[in-house]
């Protein structure tokens, strides 16, 4: 019988069962500076085509979500989601815990258009509401839909209009990625994105996310949001 009920009911793909039991009484450093997560972060910067980009290997969707957005903002900044994003209706409040308020917008198929984008920042305009300062999308996104090739780069026009980073959950990004109609590759999503996220736990790894930070303002003192936030 097959069941759907989500996509990591399972344990993990059988390759990666048998790579641990062989690797299992290896000594290594800890904090993901060892060889193995070394060469995974390599593995990564080449096949997105960009060297010079940060990797941090982190263990689950949630928390990559409240390191990285909570990292990236001011205390007075917002997110702009769709309300069907996981972080306004998966995550139990996590980004607003940490002191940044979501800007919902209306969605039917779950996907951000720029057209949402200007109305969020047009309705905060002063120093008595939050300032909108991150956009945030998922491909695949919570209802299945995935994101065109021309659907990203007029998002990624209208952030940089706005002054507005560009973060991707990538936590089913390898469905979206291998979709009959998708057009996008992972170098696009590197070229267009401040940053983003390749899921592991939700395609066919025990767990993991590996986020991936391209805009240079946002690298630093990462490491150190990572082990506050455990």
């Amino acid at each position: 019988m097959l069941y759907f009920m989500n996509d990591y009911s399972e344990g993990a793909h059988p390759r990666i069962i048998e790579a641990l039991t062989k690797t299992n009484m290896e000594q290594h450093v800890g904090y993901g500076l060892d060889d193995y997560c070394e060469n995974a972060k390599d593995l990564i910067k080449k096949r997105i085509g960009q060297l010079d980009v940060d990797v941090h290997l982190l263990v689950a969707g949630t928390q990559t979500n409240i390191i990285a957005i909570s990292s990236f903002l001011r205390p007075y900044e917002a997110v702009i989601s769709t309300e069907l994003g996981h972080i306004s209706v998966h995550e139990t409040g996590a980004i607003e815990a940490t002191g940044h308020k979501i800007i919902e917008m209306p969605s039917a198929d779950g996907l951000l258009k720029p057209e949402d984008i200007d109305k969020a920042c047009n309705s905060h305009v002063d120093e008595h509401m939050v300032l909108p300062r991150l956009v945030y999308i998922s491909d695949a996104t919570e209802m299945g839909s995935i994101y065109t090739k021309a659907q990203l780069e007029a998002i990624r026009k209208k952030c940089d209009e706005r002054g507005l980073y560009l973060y991707l959950d990538g936590a089913r990004l390898a469905t979206a990625l291998t979709c009959d109609d998708n057009d996008l590759t992972i170098k696009d999503i590197a070229e267009l994105t401040d940053a983003f996220y390749i899921g592991g736990t939700k395609n066919g790894m025990l767990f993991g996310e590996a986020l991936v930070i391209i805009n240079t303002k946002l690298k630093p003192y990462m490491r150190h949001a990572i082990k506050q936030r455990g």
